[in-house]
Parts: structure tokens; sequence; C-alpha cells
């Protein structure tokens, strides 16, 4: 063979080689491209301490897995840690993930991180509290002015509609610290003018600052027929405060959630009846509603995930059983 057709020879077999490189270059890219990654969703939640966010992060999960979704959840260790959660939401953004699901603390302080996942095109999911923000394109949530509104129809129903009532709320900041607020007073202005509500006070959901508030609101007022704990900590600090001051039984206790003390607190009488949400539920319809709002569908503007009254009289119910997350 001649110099020149060896040469030739060598160029055709060099292009051929690069040809198949090229090919099996362009399968392997295919196969694991971005067709073929699970869509992410960062959630971030009010907190982690209570038994409600644990439910929650179940919630998501189970729904991650079912629709093959990866989903990071994160929470600060407290629900008064704004701070925390907005570097926890920076952190998120700064990932690009496919959407969001966010529980505010503080909506305003949460506010210039909105627009940012607009402006990155990360579709946001509101859920629990939700967000002060028309960024989001849903929010999964108990509509907790409603639910409030349950709870003062029952407290009033078991004060035989008058006397004087205590509210021990956990924030003023969060959407679902002012509707359980607000809702469970404008109830009670609107159908029970016989019941006097007091100033509501503030424990930051924290069991031994509820305690405390409770204990001086029944000092302060020895006929008082009841108190309201607005969530998971101000209930069972209500409770404990109730009966650290020996009034157990005397005072009617409403509570809001349904951890395991509140349950206790039920069972042996020291709380009358609370409301319970659907947590699990709650974490679901935020990974289901994320998967539907990365494919471009539209979603109602918010989804309602339910809210019941339970007592002793129905705590055994199936239906109640499953909505409980001690």
């Amino acid at each position: 063979m001649n110099k020149k057709k060896l040469l030739g020879t060598a160029a055709a077999a060099t292009a051929l080689v690069l040809a198949l490189a090229g090919c099996s270059g362009s399968g392997n890219s295919s196969s694991s491209g971005s067709s073929d990654k699970k869509p992410t969703v960062a959630i971030i939640a009010k907190g982690f301490q209570f038994a409600y966010w644990q439910a929650v992060k179940k919630g998501a999960e189970q729904e991650a897995k079912k629709l093959g979704a990866s989903i990071t959840f994160d929470g600060p260790p407290k629900e008064t840690d704004v701070d925390q959660q907005i570097t926890m939401l920076q952190t998120a953004l700064a990932k690009k993930p496919d959407a969001l699901g966010f529980a505010a603390l503080d909506s305003k302080a949460a506010a210039p991180y909105m627009q940012q996942a607009k402006s990155d095109g990360i579709p946001v999911i509101a859920f629990d509290s939700g967000v002060d923000s028309p960024v989001p394109v849903t929010t999964a949530a108990t509509n907790n002015k409603k639910a409030a509104a349950l709870a003062a129809k029952h407290m009033a129903d078991l004060i035989g509609n008058k006397g004087t009532v205590a509210v021990v709320g956990f924030d003023q900041t969060s959407e679902s610290g002012k509707d359980r607020i607000d809702g469970f007073l404008n109830w009670m202005k609107k159908n029970a003018p016989d019941i006097k509500v007091l100033t509501p006070q503030f424990g930051a959901g924290d069991l031994t600052k509820s305690a405390d508030i409770a204990k001086n609101f029944l000092t302060a007022n020895p006929d008082l027929a009841g108190i309201y704990g607005a969530n998971e900590g101000s209930a069972e600090g209500v409770a404990q405060g109730v009966k650290e001051a020996g009034m157990s039984g005397k005072v009617t206790v409403v509570g809001f959630d349904s951890g395991k003390a509140q349950i206790d607190a039920i069972k042996d009488g020291t709380m009358a009846g609370a409301i319970t949400q659907n947590p699990v539920g709650i974490g679901e319809k935020v990974v289901w509603a994320a998967l539907q709002a990365i494919k471009g569908k539209s979603l109602p503007k918010t989804i309602d995930t339910g809210a019941y009254w339970y007592d002793k009289s129905n705590l055994n119910d199936p239906k109640i059983q499953a909505l409980l997350y001690q």
C-alpha cells in the first residue's frame, strides 16, 4: 500500500471512531439528561419542634415517593426563629429548585424572596400559614378562620353562651396566627353577645410561656369560664397552666391541633376538646400542587385541607384517629 493510500485509510478510520464516539456520547446524555431528572421541590416549614410539622413532612415525603419527585424539608427549631427561616429560604432559592413550598413565619420579611422566586421562574406553593403575597400560585392549608370559628362555637356551647373567655395565641405575624385569633373573636362577636372575650395574649407557641399566661388570666379573672389555646404549644401550655392552678375541670379549655399532650389532657378532663387539622394531607397537597405548577397547570387559589372538632366522644373514631399527630 502506498503512503498516500495509507494516510487516507487512517483518516477514514479516525473519522469513523470519532463518529461512533459522538453517537455513544449522545446516547449517554439522553439517558441521564434532564428528561429523566426528578423534579425537585424545596419545602420550608415554620418549625420543627411540634409533632404537627413532622406529620406535614411525612405527608410530603409520601407524596414525593408516589409521584416521583425529590424533596428537601427544612424548618427552624422554633416558630420564633424568623431570621433562621429567611436564611433557609435564601439557601433553598440559591439551589434553583423546580418549585418551592413555603410557610412564612413573617410574610413581610419573606416578601423580597417571593419576588426573587418569581423572577427565577420558581413557582411557590404556600402552605399552613401561607404567605401574604401575590406570588404563590396556591395555598394548601386549613381554613384557619373557619376552624377558629368552629372552636369558638364549641366553647360557647360548653359554657352555656355566657361568661368570660381568655385567648392565648402564638404570634401576630403569620397568617395562621392572625386568622386563628380573628376567626375566634369574630364568631364570638357575631353569635355570642353574652360572652366577654378578654384581650388576647401571645406566648410564641412556647409551652411554659403559655402556661404562665393562662395562670395570670386565672389570677386576674376569678370568674373565668374558658380559655382557648390557638396552636399546639399554646393549647398544651394552657392545659398545663390550668392544672398547676388547680383548676382542671373548673375552667373550660379548648385547643387547636392534636399533639400527645393535648390528647392526654382531653382524656383526663383538663381540656374539653380541640380542633385537629390534616397535616399529612397538607404535606401531600404541597408536593402535588408543586408538580402541577412545574407542568404549567392551573391551580385553585386555595386548597382547603379541612379542620375537625374532637373530644372524648369521638376521640377513637377512625376518621379522627387518622388526623391526630401525636
